[in-house]
């Protein structure tokens, strides 16, 4: 499929699309492009800083059956800048776990099968075992989050104040939300 990537493959995405002369939509409008730019720049940030909490930790690392997980997501997205990473670290931590970049917006539409209230919100994640059974499905991001979101919907915040209070919700939380709900996902 060519619509599937691996971490590396995600990452060069990003140089891919900056070192373009004339970028592809949508990262031609310059808004896109200045959004774009400050989401690698957060992902490079969590890839350098985050850690990964020992209860974690130790529950990914006795999974012990092979299990694909799969990133439905785009570059441009601002909250798999956040969240990415991080997902990116766990995978890391059991050699069982394969982990999978879904472009969204690519043929065929994996997102299809797996909306949030109706929209294609990303990032999102299907975790299957080695039979393509979903054991687990996260995302878009985390519970609390998204009640922050969903308020600021509700409220017609324009783009620039949810951008804003997303990513100062996303500094003060530093991973610890979707620690603690990834942890409920592989427990229970």
């Amino acid at each position: 499929m060519n619509n599937i990537t691996d971490w590396e493959g995600y990452l060069a995405k990003f140089e891919e699309v900056l070192a373009q002369e004339t970028p592809q939509p949508p990262y031609d409008e310059p808004m896109y492009m200045d959004y774009f730019k400050l989401n690698r720049s957060r992902q490079k940030r969590w890839l350098k800083t985050a850690k990964i909490n020992e209860e974690l930790t130790k529950a990914i690392k006795e999974i012990d059956e092979k299990q694909t997980w799969f990133l439905i997501t785009e570059p441009w997205c601002g909250d798999a800048a956040h969240n990415a990473p991080f997902i990116y670290m766990m995978s890391q931590l059991n050699p069982k776990i394969d982990l999978k970049i879904v472009w969204r917006d690519t043929e065929p539409f994996m997102i299809d099968d797996y909306l949030t209230n109706g929209g294609k919100a990303i990032p999102k994640l299907v975790i299957r075992d080695e039979n393509g059974k979903d054991l687990h499905t996260w995302g878009p991001r985390p519970e609390e989050c998204q009640v922050l979101f969903t308020k600021l919907k509700e409220e017609n915040a324009d783009f620039e104040k949810q951008k804003v209070e997303l990513q100062n919700w996303y500094n003060a939380n530093k991973g610890e939300d979707i620690q603690k709900e990834f942890f409920e996902l592989i427990t229970n």
